[in-house]
């Protein structure tokens, strides 16, 4: 019986060894993008929860998996935003410390993860973004700073048994404007510049309207095409982006329910008011796909929605998100412009004056940011964040009828106010 009882806490302490070593880090790398955003990527044998923290001068990913054994203790960063990272082994779980050489802004920092593919081959990836400080931007009276899009959970408890991060979030990227004619006198080229900008094949260029008290103002787009901002809604062009879809989920409630599910089902009734109210409507998707198709890159699928308003000479673009964040407590509506028109920062104010002043929830505001639609778009765009799937009464609200149709008739409402 002692033998029987022997071997059978053998196997026990074996099968509890196999699943502590069911999750284990193979890989740490390290890039940065075009507009110098850091990323950090971790690759995980299977699903891991993970939590971030500043500690100090210090931003801590910590990662619910062991340490492989050919993972390095350290590793080298060209960056603005370090130098160096080390990953240590705290046993049951690792931390992945980021020496900062800046002091961030507050949320400039975010963390999604990505799941095993195996038809690419690709593990389990918790992938964190670090953005540079940038200087806020002053619009009508009002500062706003560059933030991120929203910090995310995984499904699974980290080793404090905090609450779990969930899913995805939108790139933020740059384009450099093309040289001026160095051939041209300095004086001459300071007064060209000044009425003409030759933005870089990924970037579209919007002159300024010339004549603003016209009835219905008018922006000429790339020498072609143009996007009106005013005569009311009929026979206006207006893209709708709902945002994640596919392969990719978006942020996740407690109970499973998925971002992509709530902005499809708002996007789809805004576009209906639209619609009777004259307008023409164009919408990314409108089932639960990807725009690109399965496997792209993040900026194909990014670029994929824009295509989409480009492609219709749209007078605006609006992308509809689902917010999320590691403080279960916050909560409420925001809008998200980037300046590249004269209309952008209009245009955020009028869908989030009518979501602030109609909804018992809080007003977070207008804020400007870096977000790849709304940036690499050529007509005015806003991302809206329709309240946190993080938050319990908030994704209570978001799962009814009530909720959605109110938050959509409210968008519309701001876009034709917009067109007044």
């Amino acid at each position: 019986m002692r033998k029987i009882f022997l071997l059978t806490l053998l196997a026990c302490c074996m099968l509890l060894g196999a699943v502590a070593q069911a999750a284990q880090i193979t890989d740490v790398k390290w890039g940065v993008n075009k507009a110098d955003v850091l990323r950090i990527v971790v690759d995980v044998t299977d699903t891991a929860g993970y939590a971030v923290d500043m500690e100090g001068d210090t931003l801590n990913l910590t990662v619910n998996a062991d340490k492989g054994a050919q993972v390095p203790h350290s590793k080298a960063v060209k960056s603005s935003l370090a130098d160096s990272l080390k990953i240590v082994d705290k046993g049951s779980y690792t931390v992945v410390r980021v020496p900062l050489k800046q002091r961030l802004l507050e949320k400039s920092y975010k963390a999604f993860v990505l799941k095993k593919d195996p038809a690419t081959g690709r593990p389990f990836r918790v992938v964190l973004d670090v953005t540079p400080r940038q200087a806020s931007y002053s619009g009508s009276g009002a500062a706003t700073t560059v933030v991120s899009n929203r910090p995310v959970v995984s499904n699974r408890p980290t080793k404090n048994n905090s609450s779990i991060k969930k899913n995805t979030v939108i790139k933020t990227t740059t384009a450099a404007d093309k040289k001026a004619d160095k051939k041209k006198s300095s004086s001459k080229k300071k007064n060209d510049n000044k009425k003409n900008t030759v933005a870089a094949k990924t970037e579209t260029t919007v002159n300024k309207p010339v004549n603003k008290s016209d009835t219905d103002k008018l922006a000429v787009i790339k020498g072609n095409g143009r996007f009106r901002t005013s005569g009311g809604l009929d026979g206006k062009i207006i893209t709708l982006d709902a945002g994640h879809g596919g392969s990719d989920p978006g942020a996740i409630g407690s109970d499973g329910t998925k971002e992509k599910n709530i902005t499809l089902a708002i996007t789809k009734i805004v576009k209906e008011i639209l619609e009777d109210k004259g307008a023409k409507v164009y919408m990314t998707r409108t089932t639960d796909v990807d725009v690109f198709g399965p496997n792209a890159s993040d900026a194909e699928e990014l670029q994929a929605r824009v295509d989409v308003g480009e492609k219709y000479n749209s007078d605006m673009f609006v992308s509809l998100h689902i917010n999320s964040s590691v403080n279960k407590n916050v909560g409420g509506f925001s809008t998200y412009y980037y300046p590249k028109t004269d209309n952008d920062l209009r245009l955020a104010q009028n869908i989030q004056n009518k979501l602030a002043a109609n909804f018992g929830v809080d007003d977070l505001g207008v804020r400007q940011a870096n977000f790849y639609v709304i940036k690499r778009i050529s007509m005015p765009a806003v991302l809206v964040e329709m309240c946190f799937i993080s938050n319990e009464k908030e994704l209570t609200l978001m799962k009814g009828q009530w909720f959605q149709k109110k938050t959509a008739r409210l968008i519309a409402e701001g876009i034709e106010k917009y067109f007044a």
